[in-house]
């Protein structure tokens, strides 16, 4: 038995090791000089420590401004997209109507509808408001869609809540938007740290969406468009894109590491449920 137990740890070990390499990989390729990363292999130990990697990434690509345009971004669609999923959740959840079920059939299987299929509709939305290229156009772009991971998450655990907190929302004088906001919001907090850690993710290291409605701006790209700058006509700075995307992975692993606790309660909450 403690063999066998043994045996797991190793190989669990060496999934784990073989998980995380590229992410040391590039933490190291991001310390070594171009011609080093090249004839280094797999070798992850950098011959000397070249921090100007990253203060050339910062500086001269333009990865703070990047980094702040992808920050407001982000913040702006995870904060709409929290919105709209809880309150399509809710109304799922508490609110019996005509078609309901045929509704969440409808928007369960959205899911499997290609982003570049709806990338037209939605940049000639954004066009006719006169929102091509800027921030809000991005985000506009960004949080569009049905979300219905979310949707369902914030359903099914709506779905779980006694129906006397309502209830005495009511006799209080709450209507449905107040009781909403007031007293079933808060209680989904498991729920709204999922959706945002999984969204952060997803819009920070999005790509095809900043690329389209940035085209004619470069100023306002985000970090994943802005690897771009190390990519020249005859060469490209691999050292200075390790570094780049090293910069772009740090808020990502901070969210993760201070949320993760929210987001164990949350899944396990919604299943649960």
């Amino acid at each position: 038995m403690k063999v066998n137990k043994i045996l797991l740890h190793v190989v669990l070990l060496s999934v784990g090791i073989i998980w995380i390499f590229p992410f040391i990989w590039t933490i190291s390729s991001s310390l070594k000089t171009n011609i080093e990363l090249i004839n280094s292999g797999i070798n992850i130990l950098p011959k000397g420590i070249q921090w100007n990697n990253y203060v050339h990434a910062w500086t001269e690509a333009n990865f703070a401004g990047y980094f702040m345009n992808t920050l407001i971004i982000t913040i702006g669609t995870v904060l709409i997209i929290i919105g709209m999923s809880a309150l399509t959740g809710y109304a799922l959840a508490r609110v019996q109507f005509p078609g309901r079920n045929l509704f969440i059939v409808i928007i369960t299987a959205t899911m499997f509808i290609p982003q570049g299929y709806t990338i037209i509709p939605t940049y000639m939305v954004v066009k006719y408001l006169g929102l091509l290229d800027t921030l809000a156009g991005v985000i506009l772009a960004e949080s569009g869609g049905a979300h219905v991971l979310f949707i369902l998450l914030f359903m099914a655990y709506f779905m779980k809540l006694p129906k006397e907190l309502e209830e005495s929302s009511v006799i209080d004088g709450c209507g449905f938007l107040r009781t909403f906001g007031l007293i079933m919001l808060p209680l989904s907090k498991p729920i709204i740290a999922t959706t945002a850690i999984l969204q952060f993710i997803a819009t920070w290291n999005s790509f095809l969406i900043p690329l389209i409605f940035t085209l004619n701006k470069p100023e306002i790209r985000t970090l994943a468009v802005g690897m771009y700058s190390f990519v020249g006509e005859n060469s490209t700075d691999w050292a200075g894109m390790a570094a780049g995307s090293a910069i772009s992975l740090i808020p990502v692993i901070i969210v993760f590491i201070v949320f993760q606790r929210w987001f164990i309660e949350g899944v396990a909450g919604s299943v649960k449920g």
